[in-house]
């Protein structure tokens, strides 16, 4: 089945509703605002994907979809907040990069990914597909910023989580793309999420805190000579 106006409007409006959420879990400052926003961001990926195997007519797609729904809208948000109820966690993350700051950089990565996909894409793929591409690419890149500016160890654990989202969209994208590669993909930033899940107890049951700035003061590091 072929992209009418409306499918390929439809397609857009979701795919940019999932970066859109990227900059949403940047802007939030508080870990349940943040989890929140995962939690609306998974729901629009789950969405997504149904809409690409309803478009591509390929009933995989509703196989991710559904996967997507319950691990990323429903699971996975349950499961951190039962652990931020477990660790008494409700409050302000410390960031490493302002608020600000985050915003516009992040504005900077999404720019960045358009002038990457669209010109090495051009003439080699659909204009949908090449835009879908460069709307998971920013929010791999999101998420990756997101890593990087939160000392707070469970919001980089969804950082990480919110760039396999992108990796998602971007597999749900490309039409053809095997079922066993999307869940593969998944299932390797999952077991990388179990990771830091196990990190992020082990963190707190040491040195009773959850801000991973506190590792480079115990290693030495920023302290005057």
């Amino acid at each position: 089945m072929s992209f009418g106006s409306t499918g390929y409007d439809v397609a857009h409006l979701l795919g940019g509703g999932v970066l859109l959420l990227s900059f949403v879990l940047l802007y939030q400052r508080r870990l349940d605002a943040v989890i929140n926003a995962f939690a609306v961001q998974g729901a629009l990926l789950a969405a997504a994907a149904a809409w690409q195997g309803y478009s591509q007519n390929n009933g995989e797609l509703y196989v991710t979809a559904a996967l997507a729904f319950a691990a990323k809208a429903v699971l996975i948000p349950l499961a951190l907040r039962l652990l931020l109820r477990r660790l008494g966690l409700h409050r302000t993350m410390e960031t490493a990069l302002g608020v600000g700051p985050s915003l516009l950089a992040a504005a900077a990565l999404v720019g960045l990914a358009v002038m990457v996909v669209l010109p090495a894409t051009a003439g080699q793929a659909q204009a949908l597909t090449r835009e879908n591409l460069a709307l998971a690419l920013s929010v791999v890149m999101l998420g990756m910023l997101m890593m990087i500016a939160r000392r707070n160890a469970v919001s980089q654990v969804i950082g990480l989580l919110s760039l396999e989202n992108g990796l998602i969209l971007a597999a749900v994208g490309v039409q053809g793309m095997p079922l066993v590669v999307e869940l593969s993909t998944a299932a390797l930033v999952l077991m990388l999420a179990l990771v830091a899940g196990i990190v992020v107890f082990l963190l707190r049951d040491r040195m009773a805190t959850l801000d991973t700035e506190s590792l480079s003061r115990q290693r030495g590091e920023g302290e005057a000579p």
